[in-house]
């Protein structure tokens, strides 16, 4: 049984106070868009408030498919495990430039459309990613061929086609809707891991100012065509110092979240850099979200297969330590991979060795799954 009960949340909203008379959070916390919708607003308030309790728990693809499973109504491995599903649920819009039918983890769009709303309508967050291709090559988001950044920019021989790609993400966002036929408030996470060198969008590929009007003008096209309903989540790797993680970022009026991506690989019971080095991280970008009246996050994560048993009570949750973050999502369960002739999962299923763990995370006073926040009603006012 979960401890923590937010019914009285949605009577302490931002700027609101309780029946204590005091302000609950830093009402200098204002989104980037500017037009954005009355619900977004709402739930940017709202996502802002429950920072102050807990930390969402996400999980990538999580309603699509599991480990031995794909496309059955309800499922989720997450759920099957901890009785419960995340609170945040991960989906990669890759594909839609090309207008495929399924995005590049082979999901329906149609198909993620449905579950985009389902979630939405229980109250669960949707935050979306997009491995756009190569639009230089033609070729997918890891090909780093040089000059494919500089090639969309508006002076750039693809900028046309790079617009015409965005419309087709933007399409896909426009038909998000509620059952009132209103925009559902979501997380967008555009060009992430940008401190890496494998995607074309990478630091490797562009300077500072080539990916800052990237970034910019992106933001600004999807604004200028109607879309006021994404609260937008700047996204690194790797960075060793406060200098190199603000070196590309394109400005707080630019930016609503603050986060980073950083996986483990290596056996946490011999090597505990993993903790080591996202307290750094953490440490560096707090310092950054303090200054900047940011919220933080932990965009993606995860311990493929997860071969230690206390992974969640023991290591994760040391790597985030007394940081407050939004949220933290762990990557997608894919199942066995022929190709690599191995398992590829990031949240337990039932009888995999982190299980039990897993029900004690759940568990955590800390840690918000859907059923923390469905009741709280966080998209109306």
């Amino acid at each position: 049984m979960k401890k923590i009960i937010f019914s009285v949340l949605s009577l302490c909203f931002v700027g609101i106070s309780c029946s204590t008379g005091q302000k609950i959070i830093d009402t200098k916390l204002s989104l980037s868009d500017k037009k954005s919708t009355k619900e977004l607003v709402v739930f940017y308030e709202k996502l802002t408030h429950l920072t102050e309790k807990g930390i969402l728990f996400g999980h990538q693809d999580d309603l699509a498919y599991g480990v031995n499973w794909k496309c059955e109504a309800g499922r989720s491995d997450v759920k099957e495990v901890a009785g419960d599903y995340p609170a945040v649920y991960g989906w990669d819009l890759g594909g839609l430039e090309n207008k495929s039918a399924n995005n590049l983890d082979g999901i329906p769009f149609d198909k993620m459309r449905q579950y985009i709303k389902e979630a939405h309508q229980r109250g669960g967050v949707i935050t979306l990613s997009w491995h756009i291709n190569n639009p230089l090559t033609g070729k997918d988001a890891w090909d780093t061929t040089p000059k494919s950044l500089a090639s969309v920019l508006p002076s750039g021989e693809k900028h046309e086609k790079y617009k015409a790609w965005l419309d087709e993400g933007i399409q896909f966002i426009k038909t998000l809707k509620d059952r009132d036929g209103k925009p559902i408030p979501m997380l967008f996470r555009p060009y992430h891991e940008l401190t890496g060198n494998w995607f074309w969008w990478c630091r490797n590929n562009g300077s500072p100012e080539e990916f800052k009007s990237l970034w910019r003008f992106t933001l600004d096209y999807f604004q200028k065509k109607g879309i006021h309903n994404l609260i937008y989540v700047y996204n690194t790797s790797d960075f060793k110092t406060k200098e190199e993680f603000l070196e590309y970022y394109p400005g707080a009026n630019y930016a609503d979240i603050l986060s980073f991506d950083k996986y483990q690989y290596t056996d946490p019971l011999k090597d505990n850099s993993f903790v080591e080095d996202c307290q750094k991280q953490f440490k560096i970008m707090n310092e950054i979200a303090q200054e900047q009246h940011k919220m933080m996050a932990f965009a993606e994560t995860g311990y493929e297969a997860i071969p230690f048993d206390k992974w969640w009570t023991h290591t994760l949750m040391k790597a985030i330590g007394n940081y407050k973050i939004s949220y933290v999502l762990v990557w997608r369960n894919h199942g066995w991979q022929e190709k690599e002739k191995k398992m590829h999962y990031y949240a337990p299923f039932k009888g995999q060795l982190s299980e039990k763990d897993f029900v004690e995370f759940y568990n955590l006073e800390r840690i918000l799954f859907e059923k923390d926040v469905a009741g709280e009603k966080r998209y109306k006012k």
